[in-house]
């Protein structure tokens, strides 16, 4: 081989691209992978194979400085290029260009960098944590501790770093060592240090190789002094907000006495101290007492003061509903379930009640078959629609109310004993309005001003008109009360209501049986004057029945027609 022939192979045989140049960029030689990468043939011109590099080759052919850390990007392959004259004697023959392949150098780089930060990262983590650390080697040797374990120690790292914990053991800087507990047990090891008057909770953790031998341990600290400090805190603070929740309490309790519920007798603020006991609880509650007394009134405090609040209430007259329709209406249904469903199917109260309250208002009207269902819920929480085959998962807290007695019922057999149990967790009886006469004249002054605000009209009640209100015995109740306040201040001309504006049952005068029970003002037509009476009735039959069925009945017409007049006149 010829030595032109050797000096091609030795330029070939090298993994790096060689060039050489002449002083104005034309290439004179390169070797094979100059020419496979940069496409760089002799007689090409350095320009125009690698522009990137030319730059620097000029400048290195100006100046005869080396240049070298020149990026070439090729591809997926990043180069390193480096520059150098060719100097033959005092003349400037050219320049040699060398390209190393630095692509696994710029990734070992870069992994580098990802290291360092990860690594920082780290040390900021472990200098950051509230917990002591320390770090050992698998001799017992500390490595590191971080400032948590300085202050809870009250030690200065390079006070111990480097040394031996038994050492450190035998001085009598700590009592017990986690650390010789794991190497002894290899496992993870728990106990609790006294230092400087704070209670340590100290964990040690052995770290294995692969090939199974303990080369770290590594040991947490917690000050539970300040845990047990902080948790007596929280009890104190738990105790102030019950205290602050039972003055709440208390404080609503007295605005409901001055707003919606006007309880000035012992009777009835006892009722309204129930109400407000079992609101913090999720207990099934039974409301006793006389129709139009205000078991709905109470039903709404329950749920309102409960942590249900935020959730439905949905109340529900089981005597208004058909029988036929109970379940349904209750339970809901599925599609195709009896003519007239619909297509879709419809969710019952139940299910619209999940996660709230739901009134069951005039339970003992619930027919017995809608009883097993109502007990079944009671007991597992689940019910299933009408002509469904699953159960669905409620949690729905039940209210219910009557002004029957249900044991009565039981006895006859109109009423489930099982269920009775169950609606009658915690009864709450309301009393009549006979029975809290101190109540009687807020209530009267309270609903007149409501309904005179409404009207835009000023009315008060004279004093003879107030004795025989109070004497009343109100059979209809807190109902019939405002029912009736609602039709003196509609009736009545004249600013004061009187005793002669007060129907003759309530005021008893003699010797007006032809006359009426009102006196109509002048230019009333006689229209006016008989719808006027036909909704003093309906006001007299709600407050007294209840529902429509039982108004339907007393009044002799059929309940469509009830639901349309109350409609008509707007009476809820």
């Amino acid at each position: 081989m010829t030595r032109a022939g050797f000096n091609r192979a030795l330029l070939n045989a090298t993994g790096n691209g060689v060039l050489a140049v002449d002083p104005e960029g034309v290439i004179l030689l390169s070797n094979r992978v100059a020419k496979e990468q940069f496409g760089a043939h002799p007689g090409a011109r350095l320009v125009e194979a690698v522009p990137e590099l030319w730059p620097d080759a000029a400048k290195t052919a100006g100046d005869r400085a080396a240049r070298a850390g020149i990026l070439v990007q090729r591809g997926k392959f990043t180069y390193l290029a480096q520059v150098n004259a060719i100097e033959v004697g005092e003349a400037l023959e050219g320049v040699l260009c060398v390209f190393i392949d630095g692509t696994e150098l710029e990734s070992t780089a870069r992994r580098m960098r990802s290291f360092q930060e990860l690594a920082g990262e780290q040390d900021a983590i472990i200098n950051l944590s509230s917990e002591g650390l320390w770090i050992c080697d698998g001799n017992a040797n500390v490595l590191r501790i971080n400032p948590a374990s300085e202050r809870l120690n009250r030690i200065r790292g390079d006070q111990v770093v480097g040394r031996n914990m038994r050492d450190l053991l035998r001085e009598g800087l700590f009592d017990r060592s986690a650390t010789l507990e794991v190497l002894r047990t290899r496992a993870v090891v728990h106990l609790l240090q006294e230092v400087g008057g704070k209670k340590l909770v100290v964990t040690g953790s052995p770290v294995f190789d692969e090939g199974g031998n303990l080369i770290r341990v590594v040991v947490n600290e917690r000050d539970v002094t300040e845990i047990e400090a902080l948790q007596r805190q929280l009890e104190e603070q738990e105790a102030i907000k019950d205290r602050f929740r039972y003055q709440l309490l208390e404080m609503q309790s007295l605005e409901i006495e001055s707003r919606r519920v006007i309880a000035k007798s012992p009777s009835m603020l006892k009722v309204l101290r129930q109400a407000l006991k079992v609101g913090t609880v999720d207990s099934s509650i039974l409301i006793l007492g006389e129709t139009g007394v205000g078991k709905g009134l109470i039903a709404d405090l329950i749920h309102k003061y409960s942590n249900r609040a935020g959730k439905p209430l949905l109340k529900i007259n089981c005597g208004a509903i058909p029988v036929s329709l109970v379940e349904a209406e209750l339970f809901g249904y599925e599609k195709g379930a009896f003519t007239g469903a619909q297509v879709t199917g419809k969710p019952g109260y139940f299910e619209l009640a999940d996660g709230g309250t739901l009134f069951l208002d005039e339970i003992a009207e619930l027919p017995l078959s809608s009883q097993v269902k109502l007990l079944r819920f009671l007991e597992d929480g689940h019910v299933m629609r009408v002509g469904g085959t699953r159960n669905l998962k409620m949690d729905v807290r039940i209210l219910a109310a009557t002004n029957r007695d249900l044991e009565a019922m039981v006895e006859k057999g109109e009423f489930r004993l099982d269920l009775y149990y169950r609606l009658n967790v915690i009864p709450i009886h309301v009393p009549p309005v006979r029975e809290r006469k101190e109540c009687i004249l807020p209530l009267l002054r309270h609903y007149v001003d409501s309904f005179a605000a409404k009207h835009g009209v000023r009315k008060k009640l004279s004093r003879s008109a107030s004795d025989a209100l109070l004497a009343y015995p109100y059979p209809g109740n807190v109902r019939e009360l405002v029912n009736l306040c609602e039709r003196l201040v509609v009736m009545t001309d004249a600013e004061s209501i009187d005793v002669v504006d007060l129907p003759k049952v309530v005021s008893h005068r003699p010797g007006e049986a032809g006359q009426g029970e009102g006196r109509w003002p002048d230019q009333v037509t006689l229209k006016e004057a008989l719808e006027s009476v036909e909704r003093s009735l309906l006001l007299e039959g709600r407050a007294r029945y209840g529902n429509q069925t039982r108004m339907a009945a007393a009044l002799g017409i059929d309940q469509s027609t009830i639901a349309r007049k109350l409609k008509r006149y707007r009476i809820a």
